[in-house]
Formats: structure tokens, sequence, C-alpha cells
């Protein structure tokens, strides 16, 4: 793995995250979980790179993202593995299945005491910044409420993490 700096990530991220999708990881290597996620973005704020990630409250990694310091957002391509590697994670929950033994994932820590995955092609190590809940009130197209969200589906909870350290394999 190589080291990048900011400038040199030259992802299209509306493709990376929305289209390639990321696995969010959080925990460190003898406890953690991680999960699929599209929704997300890249940007500048505070004078810091940032990420920010959504994650729904009834999620079993919102516990381990609480928990800790910093995580992991992870890329592994649009290979077929990939692909079904990131079906599996968005489909079942780290209640109902080890997430620390997956096929085809090799998990390695990072420094910041975080997880990342050796198969990875690009590996964003976070710490976290701020956090924030969504909420109905603050909904100006009230069409998303009905469309998003419901009985059964809690609003996001929004992270803004500062990316300390980019890592890409070659």
């Amino acid at each position: 793995m190589k080291e990048l700096t900011v400038e040199q990530l030259n992802d299209n991220v509306f493709e990376t995250i929305g289209k390639e999708w990321m696995i969010v990881t959080a925990g460190t290597i003898n406890k953690y979980n991680n999960m699929t996620a599209s929704w997300g973005g890249l940007g500048w704020l505070w004078n810091k790179p940032v990420a920010f990630i959504f994650i729904r409250p009834e999620r079993h990694t919102i516990g381990f993202i609480e928990e800790a310091n910093s995580l992991t957002l992870s890329f592994l391509g649009n290979s077929k593995q990939a692909r079904d590697i990131y079906n599996l994670l968005g489909s079942k929950s780290g209640r109902d299945i080890d997430k620390m033994h997956i096929e085809g994932l090799s998990p390695i820590a990072t420094e910041n005491n975080s997880v990342a995955y050796a198969e990875a092609r690009l590996t964003l190590n976070c710490r976290k910044l701020f956090v924030t809940d969504m909420n109905e009130s603050n909904f100006i197209d009230k069409s998303l409420v009905d469309r998003w969200y419901g009985p059964n589906n809690g609003y996001h909870r929004i992270y803004v993490v500062e990316i300390e350290k980019i890592t890409a394999n070659d």
C-alpha cells in the first residue's frame, strides 16, 4: 500500500461512493463491525479534508462508531467479489453474522487503532469531528421524509470525520 495526499486522490466521489460503495468500519482489530454505505461525501470543512457519512440508528455498526474515536472508509472496487462483499455487509447485521471473518476480507490494524482491509483499493483513515442527528423538522423538502423514513427506519446520524491518512493499493 502506498500513502496518498488529498491532492493525489483523483476518484470521482459521485461514482466511488454512490455506485462503487464503501465499507464503514469501526472498532479495534480485536472487536469491530462494518457495514456497506452508499450515502456520504468528501470535501473541505474547518480547513481540513473531511468525509461525511450517514448511519441509521438501528444499524449495529453505530455502537462501534459511537465508542471509537476513529473509523475507516474502505473501497474494494467493482469486481464480482467486491460486489458480493458489499451486498453481504449491507444486507446482514453484525448481530446475526460474524463480520470479523468475512471470506475475501483480510482485516489489518491501522495506525489510529481502527481496522482496514488488505484487499481495499483505497482506504480513508478518519477521526471523528462532529455528529448530529437528522430530524423531520429540519427537512425543507418533506417528500424526502415520506420516501426515505418511516415507522421502521430511524433518521440518519450524520458524522463528519477528518481524513487523516489515505492509502491505496498499487
